[in-house]
């Protein structure tokens, strides 16, 4: 049977799913990130430990991988070089192609009219490297870094998050699971704002508590699927789920006692995608549900080996 606080927060979430359907079918306009994601800004990209610029394709490269993972910094080096300056690459990051090419001579055959020596050719010989950007480093500061201007944090939702054992690294201008990793990532915290009644630490809260309810799809976790493509319905389902749960662990942990109007811009984004109408939200917030309740157990079974 189901305990009286098991109840009440299943009745605090039904009321939020409520609340999300009300002002989804308000039509509640297009949804704003809670952060400043700064823009692209396609400087020359240059090496960090020569700070040689890269030339030619090497641009069109790094741009494209800057652009795809929202590094800012437009700062590269290989494994070695970041090595050689007391960096560390983190573990499961992947590296961005770019070539280089070198010139060599290679001695020709002598002419079969005149005997003579044959003249040196010169060709170009490409040679591939990979390369990671200042963001995927330890240990070294971009010259384009944020100044600091933390979060302020609350400790019981730092202890919730932390229970988790979730990994989450800090930096940059996106927030995101990556699966590949296993890696939450969030925009460093000098880019969180406060808007319309929220505050910078409740902006934090609701991202992480968002990319925290994409952590639990993968399969030895809760089994969802993540779409196959972006945009495709799997993934805005998917998206619509986080969304859902993170009103639901932010009421939770007290941050938030109801949806602030950026749930519903963004829920509503994402139904419009799947052409679904409000009812859609009824099964993500099923689903919310059971992102709650597997974040929940891994409190307890953290509580547990502490006390072990």
């Amino acid at each position: 049977m189901a305990s009286d606080s098991a109840k009440a927060r299943t009745n605090v979430y039904d009321t939020i799913t409520a609340k999300i359907i009300a002002a989804v079918e308000a039509n509640p306009g297009d949804p704003v990130m809670p952060w400043q994601r700064g823009g692209f800004s396609p400087t020359l990209p240059v090496n960090a430990t020569t700070h040689q610029p890269y030339r030619g394709i090497n641009i069109l490269s790094l741009w494209v991988s800057a652009l795809d993972h929202g590094y800012q910094s437009g700062e590269w080096a290989t494994l070695k070089q970041w090595n050689a300056v007391g960096a560390h690459v983190r573990k499961g990051e992947r590296a961005s192609p770019i070539v280089f090419y070198r010139e060599i001579e290679i001695k020709g055959e002598p002419a079969a009219d005149t005997g003579g020596d044959g003249e040196a050719e010169v060709r170009r010989m490409a040679r591939g490297y990979w390369v990671f950007a200042a963001e995927q480093v330890d240990g070294y500061t971009p010259a384009t870094a944020l100044p600091p201007n933390p979060v302020e944090r609350i400790a019981a939702a730092e202890a919730y998050f932390a229970a988790t054992g979730a990994r989450v690294i800090v930096g940059g201008s996106r927030a995101c699971y990556r699966p590949a990793t296993d890696t939450i990532y969030m925009p460093d915290e000098a880019r969180f704002i406060g808007k319309d009644g929220r505050t910078r630490t409740d902006a934090w809260y609701r991202v992480l508590s968002h990319e925290t309810s994409h952590w639990t799809a993968p399969s030895h976790r809760l089994d969802r699927q993540l779409g196959k493509r972006f945009g495709d319905d799997q993934y805005a389902m998917e998206e619509c789920i986080a969304d859902t749960a993170a009103c639901f662990v932010c009421a939770r942990l007290g941050i938030a006692g109801e949806p602030h109007p950026d749930h519903a811009r963004y829920i509503h984004h994402w139904l419009k995608v799947m052409k679904a109408d409000s009812r859609a939200i009824f099964a993500a917030a099923a689903k919310a549900q059971e992102v709650v309740a597997y974040l929940d157990g891994l409190q307890s079974s953290a509580g547990q080996q502490r006390a072990a």
